[in-house]
């Protein structure tokens, strides 16, 4: 049953440990001099209140600045009309903008967000995840996250959850992803076609959608006929990893001719190691990325990448989860097919 208020303004008085109170149903009735069943009955918009009584109680209330516990009139109608996002690193933009495609339609459908981020850790993955459980969310998205499949069908039980990012095979849980092989023969394809033939690629290490994409690579390097040449460096999806991988690649002494990085980060970190030593990209080292985030179209940049229609991707995840809100109880899978954005870092070997 809905029971306590919490007041925002300057109304509030000052309890005995100097915070601020909360103004209560309790409040509002006596000050109006009214029974506690009558404001609960005007909080809750019924008809058996006569305007006059209305009235005096919504007048009342407002000059005490009292406003309805939203979490105890959810709990009574069994909606919160929140849905919860565990984002797996919010330093990567691809989550951000991920996250604001569902920001966007939940805006616009009445719905609020509670989002979080795991922070590319299993272990505060999992913490995260049961803070969000413990918010009674009416749904589930998580974005890229690293906890094992069978896990998060055993924490989420019957509560609509929706994976972007990675395949999970439950049936009570839906999936919103890109074809990551294909992506990743996407890039190779385009290089290949500008005459590359030693293709490094820098991998995402443990994260969502790096084994795909690996797996990807692998294949269309062996159907390019280029198996010999292929090469995977560790990495993980992080500027830092690209670095490393940098630093890797100039200790061979012989560069490849081109890179395909795990994402736009890894790009970044790779193309800014390799031009302090004075390697010119696309002149000396080719290099393509994965995810098309926002900062691969920056002017300075300008990063051929992989495209995922992040906005597009999130719209459908929160859509998913609000169907099975409705009743819905098929698994359902959108997969997008991934297409190549050639830009300024890309060119034909010397």
């Amino acid at each position: 049953m809905e029971d306590e208020g919490v007041v925002v303004g300057s109304s509030a008085s000052p309890g005995p440990n100097g915070r601020r109170s909360y103004v209560t149903m309790d409040d509002v009735a006596r000050e109006a001099g009214v029974s506690r069943a009558l404001v609960s009955l005007v909080m809750r918009q019924s008809p058996k209140v006569s305007p006059k009584r209305r009235e005096r109680v919504l007048a009342t209330a407002e000059r005490l600045g009292y406003r309805p516990n939203a979490m105890a009139r959810h709990l009574a109608s069994h909606r919160t009309h929140t849905v919860g996002v565990l984002l797996n690193d919010l330093h990567n933009p691809f989550f951000a903008e991920i996250a604001n495609g569902i920001e966007e339609d939940a805006s616009d459908l009445g719905y609020r967000l509670l989002i979080i981020t795991g922070g590319r850790r299993q272990q505060r993955e999992r913490a995260m995840l049961e803070a969000l459980l413990e918010y009674r969310t009416d749904g589930i998205i998580l974005v890229s996250p690293r906890l094992s499949g069978r896990q998060i069908a055993a924490d989420v039980g019957s509560l609509p959850c929706v994976v972007v990012g990675r395949r999970i095979r439950n049936g009570h849980v839906d999936c919103v992803m890109t074809d990551e092989p294909r992506g990743a023969h996407v890039a190779v394809e385009h290089l290949v076609e500008l005459g590359h033939e030693r293709i490094v690629h820098i991998d995402g290490g443990q994260g969502a959608g790096s084994a795909p994409r690996r797996v990807g690579y692998l294949n269309a390097m062996e159907q390019a006929g280029y198996k010999r040449h292929a090469k995977v460096i560790a990495g993980e999806f992080t500027e830092h990893a690209g670095a490393a991988g940098a630093e890797a690649l100039l200790r061979d002494g012989e560069l490849p001719t081109a890179v395909f990085a795990a994402n736009d980060l890894v790009a970044l970190g790779l193309i800014d190691r390799l031009e302090q030593d004075g390697v010119r990209v696309p002149d000396d080292v080719s290099v393509v990325g994965y995810d098309n985030t926002f900062v691969a179209a920056l002017n300075h940049i300008r990063l051929t990448t992989v495209n995922q229609p992040r906005h597009e991707m999130g719209r459908e995840a929160l859509a998913l989860v609000l169907e099975r809100v409705g009743g819905r109880t098929r698994r359902a899978t959108r997969l997008h097919e991934p297409t190549i954005v050639v830009r300024a870092t890309t060119a034909p070997p010397r």
